[in-house]
């Protein structure tokens, strides 16, 4: 296959969400929640191949964009899917979806209160079985020790951005909640400049 013709399948998905979909983590059968979808990238596999994929950003702008996208892929998709809404709020019922994907999104919590409340908007709207899959800045390889603490579990990295870093009591509470570990976490050191971690959670 071209690279163009990826390009087309694929969009500007997310590396590590592309590892997930090769090994299967993902089925036609089951809902998808894309929490912090922004303008969709992360959603256009899943639009081209007919899989039952939703989501939820704040930005209004974007939500109508990831719309036109969804449209211009699959004419039939039902473009109402993709809804204005925060994560504190997530506008669908207890148990609706059977996978929630979040790239990049949970580390601009505003507080350890407020990444909690997203956290327990995602627990909600999971099934029991459900996976979580999810991509942020975290402390968990030493970049604390080179970062500035703020308040409330935010940091100033060196990069110079100030972002909420998941760390090892973090997952000891999600384990707490009920969720599990997949797949062994992953942080990757971006150039000394701050941490991303990639985890895959089911909820039991």
């Amino acid at each position: 296959m071209e690279v163009n013709e990826l390009n087309r399948l694929l969009g500007n998905v997310d590396i590590y969400l592309l590892d997930q979909i090769l090994k299967g983590r993902f089925t036609k059968e089951m809902k998808i929640l894309d929490a912090g979808c922004g303008e969709g990238r992360n959603a256009v596999y899943f639009i081209n191949q007919g899989y039952s994929v939703f989501g939820i950003d704040p930005n209004e702008v974007a939500v109508q964009y990831c719309r036109y996208l969804a449209k211009s892929l699959n004419p039939d998709f039902d473009t109402f899917r993709f809804q204005t809404g925060k994560l504190e709020e997530i506008p669908f019922h207890t148990g609706a979806f059977d996978a929630v994907i979040c790239s990049a999104v949970l580390h601009f919590a505003s507080s350890q209160e407020n990444f909690w409340q997203m956290i327990a908007e995602i627990h909600r709207v999971l099934k029991p079985g459900g996976v979580f899959w999810f991509r942020m800045t975290t402390g968990l390889g030493g970049i604390v020790t080179q970062s500035q603490s703020l308040e409330a579990g935010k940091f100033a990295l060196p990069d110079g951005s100030e972002r909420f870093l998941l760390l090892k009591e973090h997952l000891d509470r999600l384990e707490q909640m009920g969720f599990r570990f997949l797949e062994h976490p992953k942080t990757v050191m971006v150039l000394n400049q701050r941490e991303m971690g990639v985890f895959v959670m089911v909820k039991m």
